[in-house]
This record gives C-alpha cells, sequence and structure tokens, in this order.
C-alpha cells in the first residue's frame, strides 16, 4: 500500500502522523478484506482550498472537513486504474487542517484522533460506502468507529 501525501498547508505533518494515516488506511483495507496492494492520495489543504474544491466538484460554495474521490464505483467486470507498481488507484482524500484541528477543539479529543477519524471516513468512501441514508449512515460509522477501536484511538 502506498499513501502519497501532499500538504498544501504550513501545518507541519510528523513521522508519528504519517503512521497514523497509513496504519488507518491499512486498517480499513484489512476490516473489508480488500487487496491492500493499493495507492492512496491524501492530501491536507487550507480551508479556502477546501472550499474551493467542494464548489468546483460538489457545487457546495461552503467549507468542509474531508472531500473524498474514488476512483472504483465497484460495478461488475470494473477494471481498476493502476499504477507503474501495479498497485489499484483508490482514489483522493481532502482533508481541511484548519477543520480538523476545529473539530479536535470542538469534540474535546486530539488532532490525532480528528485526523484518524476523517481518514477512516474517507477510506470508506473510497471503498464505496456513503452516508445518504440512515441505514448507509449507520453501517459505514460502526466501521469507521470499528476500525478505531481496533487501533485503539479513543475519542
Amino acid at each position: 500500500m502506498t499513501v502519497l501525501i501532499d500538504n498544501r498547508t504550513d501545518w507541519s505533518i510528523t513521522p508519528e502522523y504519517e503512521k497514523l494515516i497509513n496504519d488507518v488506511a491499512l486498517k480499513c483495507l484489512e476490516y473489508e478484506e480488500f487487496d491492500t496492494n493499493c495507492e492512496i492520495s491524501l492530501s491536507f489543504v487550507t480551508g479556502e482550498e477546501i472550499k474551493e474544491i467542494n464548489a468546483q466538484f460538489r457545487h457546495i460554495d461552503k467549507e468542509t472537513d474531508v472531500l473524498s474521490f474514488p476512483m472504483l464505483n465497484f460495478e461488475e467486470d470494473e477494471k481498476a486504474d493502476v499504477n507503474e507498481n501495479d498497485e489499484i488507484i483508490l482514489g483522493d482524500i481532502i482533508i481541511s487542517i484548519n477543520r480538523a484541528k476545529e473539530q479536535a477543539k470542538e469534540y474535546g479529543h486530539s488532532l490525532q484522533r480528528e485526523i484518524a477519524f476523517l481518514t477512516a471516513h474517507s477510506m470508506f468512501h473510497l471503498l464505496g460506502f456513503d452516508h445518504m441514508e440512515e441505514d448507509e449512515e449507520k453501517e459505514m460509522f460502526a466501521k469507521q468507529k470499528e476500525v478505531l477501536d481496533i487501533l485503539d484511538i479513543k475519542r
């Protein structure tokens, strides 16, 4: 598994954060019994940049905490795009570090926990899950919680 991390902010990503992101992404793949031979792109951006991306791709002109852009539709006979290492290109995750910091403070937990949550949330989107309906939301949020519990990442 390759996680390409692109930091477009003045926030400094430590090796501990890189390990956290990799651990969460890998555990989500293992939890879903999905091929771990894949590539994920994760970008940290400012609130202003995520607002622009949200407006451009979702036509929602407001800042959000995280955006996910899956590369797979999980349709029968779909052939996944692969990179030069023959890894499945799973998709892109974009996290607003501003919103992550605000939400960590709002929920009373660490920034590490918030980034872990946002990474897990987006990984399940990349793996084909959504939360548009109440039953979908319950299923997806239960999966996120279980992965974070397995990794002992608590609120």
